[in-house]
């Protein structure tokens, strides 16, 4: 055994036999795995990302660790996400009825993510399980956050106790947290990717056909559009033929009609991007970022959303059923 992997196993909390029934296994992060970088990084990354759905509610999180294990923040964050309201206190004060919030607010979010094996439990996370609390969060933000830019290949090193009739056993192993960016680039291919690297030539004629949806529908505002990736930019029209679609009405104050700096145009992209993901509109990931640099297929992919919905309600002669193959 290396040094320093015996200097981890020697700090790992060792529990007490009688605290791990025989038989029965447990994980521990040793200090060299708390204290990776990119380890550190993503759970940064998933803590500004639950404060920034829960700042309407003023919860802050400030440790995934001590935070998330009495179901509170779970409570607001799933209702949040997936727009749904559960049937259980709001304040658990005791550690009985923080369990039993635990267990509603689970048991909701194991049926709407479906997952077959989930890498964690009631036990896990209720015992502030970091590993166990990680894997939930994270198919949180891959179920309702695609675009999260979560640190890629985040692995880390455990130490498995295992509790035997001649005492405490352990072993290492490595657990995989987020995918590595190859394996991340193959599996986000979709019709975008495709229509630009084996057709680049059609691109021309899908940004017409677009153009003219989109000017059908702005005109009425006495907008026109002709250059589709600059003058989407800022986000403004793109608000605007939302709000036309979709049936919102967009105060003044929620955004800025006439955007004086990146930021304001990221705002305004942002909020656009948050509304249609709240519709289902926006099943692949995109980054308003992208949008702001004018990003010809990012751009595409947000109008096509609402192209692909809207068409239909005009019939077929508005335009073609996708993208040309």
């Amino acid at each position: 055994m290396e040094p320093e992997s015996l200097y981890n196993l020697l700090q790992a909390p060792r529990p007490a036999e009688e605290e791990l029934p025989q038989g029965e296994k447990k994980k521990f992060l040793p200090p060299a795995s708390r204290k990776d970088p990119k380890f550190e990084e993503l759970q940064k990354v998933l803590m500004e990302w639950i404060n920034a759905q829960l700042l309407p509610e003023h919860i802050v999180v400030r440790s995934l660790e001590e935070d998330v294990f009495d179901g509170l923040i779970l409570h607001h964050l799933f209702q949040k996400l997936a727009g749904t309201k559960l049937d259980v206190e709001e304040i658990a004060l005791t550690a009985m009825s923080q369990r039993r919030k635990l267990e509603v607010v689970l048991e909701a979010t194991n049926r709407c993510l479906q997952v077959e094996q989930p890498k964690w439990s009631v036990d896990a996370i209720f015992n502030k399980d970091l590993l166990a609390t990680l894997h939930l969060l994270l198919a949180l933000a891959k179920r309702f956050q695609a675009d999260l830019p979560l640190p890629p290949n985040v692995q880390v090193e455990v130490i498995t106790m295992e509790s035997t009739k001649s005492g405490l056993k352990s072993e290492k192993s490595v657990e995989q947290l987020t995918e590595c960016s190859a394996d991340k680039d193959r599996a986000a291919k979709d019709v975008f990717d495709e229509l630009f690297s084996l057709a680049p030539e059609k691109v021309g004629a899908v940004k017409e056909a677009i153009v003219t949806f989109v000017n059908q529908k702005v005109e009425r505002l006495g907008l026109s559009v002709q250059n589709l990736d600059a003058q989407f930019a800022d986000g403004v029209i793109l608000l605007l033929l939302i709000g036309q679609l979709e049936g919102f009405f967009l105060h003044l104050k929620e955004f800025y009609l006439t955007p004086n700096s990146p930021a304001e145009m990221l705002h305004n992209v942002t909020l656009a991007l948050e509304l249609l993901k709240d519709e289902g509109l926006l099943d692949y990931p995109v980054s308003p970022e992208d949008i702001v640099n004018k990003d010809s297929k990012s751009t595409l992919r947000v109008l096509y959303s609402l192209f692909c919905k809207h068409k239909l309600k005009d019939g077929p002669d508005r335009g073609p059923r996708g993208p040309p193959s």
